[in-house]
């Protein structure tokens, strides 16, 4: 049975590289009623990364107990490391009568839609081209010290990633970033008013 939530979860995924984490950053500064739900990870930090803003870094065991203890409302394993948002982030949201944003993958996202949450609108960010990807996680690479493997890692699974991006109520291409974000504002704001 759906609960029958009155503030919006948003979803926002797509393959790595392609800016989902820029576009939410975006919004959460443009509109104050949306809140970010910080993920767990087992993965450790980039150098520009903070805890408990960009993530919450915690241990693999920790992560695993809260697996045990049905804490999180979706969780995944990607690139060798888990990720999972907190069922109680919703809920804490709603409290703060927010909006919810989910920066999450396709696996997050469909544990997300068979929940029993309702106005769940999930958007896909595509990039203009393949090669673009590339190039974004090389220049990611140089900046936080990921290597060649990871870069190569990450586009093995770009086909993947974008084999689900029909799974998803929009599909958003991140030609220019601010573009981007507009169209995403419409999308959120179109819901609003229904």
């Amino acid at each position: 049975m759906k609960v029958n939530n009155n503030r919006l979860i948003i979803v926002i995924s797509s393959p790595s590289g392609a800016g989902k984490t820029s576009v939410c950053n975006n919004l959460i500064k443009r509109d104050m009623s949306i809140g970010l739900s910080i993920s767990d990870t087992t993965r450790p930090a980039r150098d520009n990364e903070v805890n408990g803003i960009d993530y919450n870094f915690i241990q693999e065991s920790e992560f695993k107990k809260r697996i045990a203890n049905n804490s999180y409302i979706e969780h995944a394993y990607v690139f060798g490391n888990y990720y999972g948002s907190l069922a109680k982030n919703i809920n804490d949201h709603f409290e703060n009568n927010k909006d919810i944003l989910f920066d999450i993958d396709w696996q997050g996202a469909l544990q997300l839609r068979k929940s029993s949450y309702s106005n769940i609108i999930s958007i896909f960010i595509i990039p203009p081209s393949k090669d673009i990807i590339y190039e974004r996680l090389r220049k990611r690479a140089i900046a936080s010290g990921d290597d060649l493997d990871t870069i190569n890692s990450r586009m093995k699974e770009y086909e993947t990633d974008m084999s689900h991006k029909d799974d998803y109520d929009y599909v958003v291409i991140n030609y220019k970033l601010d573009s981007c974000v507009d169209e995403i504002e419409r999308i959120i704001n179109k819901h609003r008013k229904k």
